[in-house]
């Protein structure tokens, strides 16, 4: 009899929902063992979250390991791929919805639609028709957050925000402040300014238009013109400015919420990202969440029995258990519909935050468009770069990017 045929017996008898510990006869205990690669971080508690469900996990199990890996977002990226070429992939990821795009042209995860109910969560990742990514949480998204102990209410436009950050920034203090850095920051803008990264194929990058002119003009008047923000920032120059009170109002995301809340408490203000006066549009960052992935190289009892686990994860009390404890959103439809959400100020604003967001294309070309923003826009901020000039250069360098793909 083979292993798997061995152990799915031995679950049988055992009387419970999944593989578990059996004796083979001579006293020894055969385990289903699988590898998990995260990305969640150590400073917001998300990977000891991770952790911890998989200790749960294998206690109400005893027949299952489960290994937790924890990765830089990026480094699980390219292990991952490299992992996969060398046959010594893990079996799973729980990671970001942009990873599908480039596992998927390698052919290195498969779909994943039979593990689950689809109607059931929010929007999948989706690759070609098919279902590459299990939604765990939905958002990712950035929003405002404000220290009530120096701004009453949130601002509700571009306007007002500038107004109360000028009012606010003193030498010591300033007004406002983001990660200058990276073009996640630099996206919201963009549709508020009523351009989009990509045409409406999803993959034809659109970087060169007058609204991304518009927007990085305005993220440089806000240091150069209206010097209310540091004249450099990294995300974690701004995490400090503002648990120190340096910084009055900030722009980050929801994974920051958890840590905050514990910080601020009650003097924690959350609201969507404020309204471009110049277009009376609304900011549209984007939305994602975290997702399950599975290598392409699992199959047969193995895959079944990771997909009891993901079920198990993915269970109404666990999601509500997650938005508890990291203040994140739900990738079930009925916890993010649930009572517990609406009644939680922290997360009913971060829900509201996501309303104006846009999904994040999970297409190969979207780290090309990465790439090629990174460069242009830290130029436009350092002031050596016009935004026209920064533009053009975005689009060209996407574009050499993509046609190097085919």
């Amino acid at each position: 009899m083979s292993f798997f045929l061995y152990m799915k017996r031995c679950a049988l008898l055992a009387a419970v929902p999944f593989i578990v510990a059996c004796g083979n006869g001579g006293g020894a205990v055969e385990q289903v063992e699988f590898e998990l690669w995260t990305q969640e971080g150590e400073a917001d508690n998300g990977f000891r979250y991770v952790e911890t469900l998989a200790e749960r996990y294998m206690e109400e199990n005893s027949g299952v390991q489960i290994d937790v890996v924890r990765m830089e977002t990026e480094e699980l990226r390219g292990d991952f791929e490299s992992a996969s070429i060398a046959g010594d992939a893990p079996e799973l990821l729980w990671t970001v919805n942009d990873h599908a795009g480039p596992f998927t042209a390698a052919g290195i995860i498969q779909p994943v639609e039979d593990l689950y109910d689809p109607d059931a969560f929010i929007e999948p990742v989706v690759m070609d028709g098919d279902i590459f990514g299990i939604p765990i949480s939905s958002g990712n998204h950035l929003m405002l957050l404000y220290n009530r102990e120096l701004v009453d209410s949130a601002p509700h436009d571009t306007d007002e925000m500038i107004e109360i950050a000028e009012g606010l920034t003193d030498g010591e203090r300033y007004g406002f402040a983001y990660n200058m850095f990276e073009p996640f920051w630099l996206v919201p803008w963009l549709g508020g300014f009523g351009g989009s990264v990509f045409a409406e194929d999803g993959t034809t990058p659109t970087l060169d238009t007058p609204e991304m002119v518009a927007t990085l003009r305005f993220l440089y008047d806000l240091t150069h013109v209206h010097a209310i923000t540091p004249l450099e920032a990294d995300y974690g120059t701004v995490d400090t400015l503002f648990r120190e009170g340096d910084a009055a109002m900030i722009i980050n995301g929801d994974w920051s919420l958890g840590e905050y809340r514990e910080h601020f408490g009650d003097d924690l203000g959350i609201a969507p990202i404020p309204t471009v006066a110049e277009t009376g549009l609304e900011p549209a960052p984007f939305t994602s969440g975290k997702y399950f992935m599975m290598s392409d190289a699992v199959g047969g009892e193995l895959r079944e029995a990771i997909g009891e686990f993901i079920a198990w994860v993915l269970t109404e009390e666990r999601q509500l258990e997650m938005a508890d404890e990291l203040s994140r959103l739900p990738g079930r439809l009925s916890a993010l519909e649930h009572e517990q959400i609406a009644g939680d100020p922290v997360l009913a604003d971060s829900a509201a935050a996501m309303a104006n967001g846009t999904p994040m294309p999970a297409a190969v070309e979207m780290q090309a468009v990465w790439d090629a923003m990174l460069p242009s826009q830290n130029a436009v901020l350092a002031g050596k770069l016009s935004p026209e000039d920064a533009a053009g250069e975005m689009q060209a360098v996407s574009e050499t990017a993509i046609r190097a793909m085919e």
